[in-house]
């Protein structure tokens, strides 16, 4: 019984992605986030939620509407850009001590304090006292994807939520990830992976901060709910910016067409290592750290490398292109004849030898064409013998739906294929240990002419 609850808030969760809005959006229309160069940043107070129906106190970036929010806001600028960060100090702490300083570093940027507002002294960079300012300069020299978080007692204000993500577009502009064609992309998605230990938060709660030091919990740490983008699963496919999670705007469901390249923006924001898995096909890193992987300047990612299982350092950054091919599936994807959806592979209907030397993957759908005609090689169960997903569209082929019994389904209404993409460390798809949940969301591979935002 006590799974019950959790699994009846995961499909209300991914059902109301369905029904009330886009998923993340794509190359066209940027990941979400705020453009620069300037930007004017504030640490503040708020709660974030867990699907288990608990809450946590966190101390959060906010962005020029002053809604604190975990992670921070996606600060988006260009390469080439002269970046100016102000930020304000609006802590409040329990206890009697005072609100500590907070600050920000920017690692792989070369960062000065601005001498009109130089802060105070810390022992990373410039900090900001209770109530006052400091701004910090840099120019985005180097295009990617980069990591910013407190450089202030970072070992708690991390892990009380003061981290965020950059990304520096490059002078190629939106569609390439750095200035090279071969980091060309038709879709992106962040991907900032996170853990907390609830029982720190607690004690800054209800103590204050100066009561962590006297528990060993920094030490001994021990987190219990991991995160994507600040959600926990199933509250990673709700949509992007809904009310009832203000604290926590980003969201995560990355869907894709068949042959298309998925641009993978990776970010360590946690202090433990998170193995990322994606099913379906392998992934090419082509930058770690925002430095593209490169033997010489302007050879492109020629030290590229495929992997299956992204290995996310604490601090570090990964850019790995995505593409689903179905190759190797061995069926048809579309179906294994033209009546489940018309379609050709290189010219050639169901049935026809193709020619020799056409590519081995239609140009129009991506289909791999030596499976063209295929049909499903098993004979699946009659329905009554089955147990239907939520998101089973009762066919096995993309793009087409078929009979389903009353209750059943309406989480896929356009036959793609869904699949889970999640942590390898599976106690890290669990809130409280409680499945589903933690560092989980569904990919859905969309049939062609299927829009997505």
């Amino acid at each position: 019984m006590k799974n019950k609850p959790i699994k009846s808030a995961f499909y209300i969760a991914v059902f109301s992605v369905l029904l009330l809005g886009p998923f993340v959006t794509g190359a066209g229309a940027v990941i979400d986030g705020i453009t620069g160069p300037t930007f004017n940043l504030s640490v503040g107070i708020g709660r974030i939620s867990t699907p288990d129906g608990g809450s946590v106190l966190i101390w959060g970036y906010a962005g020029g509407t002053g809604q604190v929010q975990y992670p921070g806001p996606t600060l988006i600028v260009n390469q080439g850009e002269v970046v100016t960060v102000t930020l304000t100090n609006n802590l409040t702490v329990a206890g009697t001590d005072p609100a500590p300083n907070v600050s920000i570093v920017f690692p792989g940027q070369q960062v000065a304090v601005v001498p009109t507002d130089p802060g105070v002294p810390g022992i990373l960079t410039a900090e900001a006292a209770p109530g006052a300012t400091v701004t910090y300069t840099f120019t985005a020299t180097h295009a990617g994807t980069y990591t910013y978080y407190s450089g202030t007692d970072s070992a708690l204000q991390l892990e009380m939520g003061l981290v965020g993500v950059i990304i520096v577009r490059p002078v190629s502009g939106v569609g390439y990830a750095y200035n090279h064609p071969d980091t060309q992309f038709d879709r992106e998605y962040l991907f900032l992976l996170s853990e907390m230990d609830p029982r720190i938060h607690e004690v800054v709660e209800f103590q204050g901060p100066a009561g962590v030091a006297a528990t060993d919990y920094l030490a001994n740490y021990f987190p219990v709910i991991w995160f994507i983008n600040g959600r926990n699963a199933p509250d990673t496919m709700s949509p992007a910016g809904v009310p009832w999670l203000p604290h926590q705007p980003y969201n995560i469901v990355p869907r894709m067409h068949p042959g298309e390249r998925m641009l993978m923006r990776v970010v360590g924001g946690g202090r433990d290592l998170h193995p990322y898995h994606h099913h379906g096909n392998h992934s090419r890193i082509i930058a770690r750290g925002g430095r593209l992987l490169e033997s010489a300047p302007g050879a492109g990612p020629d030290l590229s490398h495929e992997v299956y299982t992204l290995q996310s350092h604490p601090g570090n950054t990964i850019d790995a292109i995505f593409t689903w091919t179905g190759k190797g599936l061995n069926w048809d994807i579309y179906g294994g004849t033209d009546v489940n959806m018309p379609h050709t592979c290189n010219g050639k209907a169901v049935g026809e030898t193709q020619d020799a030397g056409a590519p081995e993957f239609d140009p129009g759908t991506s289909e791999y064409c030596p499976d063209h005609g295929k049909p499903f090689p098993v004979i699946l169960p009659a329905d009554q013998n089955m147990a239907f997903g939520g998101f089973y569209g009762g066919s096995a082929y993309m793009g087409t739906s078929g009979s389903l019994p009353p209750g059943e389904g309406g989480l896929n209404p356009n036959g793609g294929f869904a699949y889970m993409w999640h942590s390898h460390t599976e106690k890290e798809m669990t809130n409280y240990d409680i499945f589903p949940g933690g560092m989980m969301t569904m990919m859905i591979i969309e049939a062609p002419g299927v829009t997505i935002p």
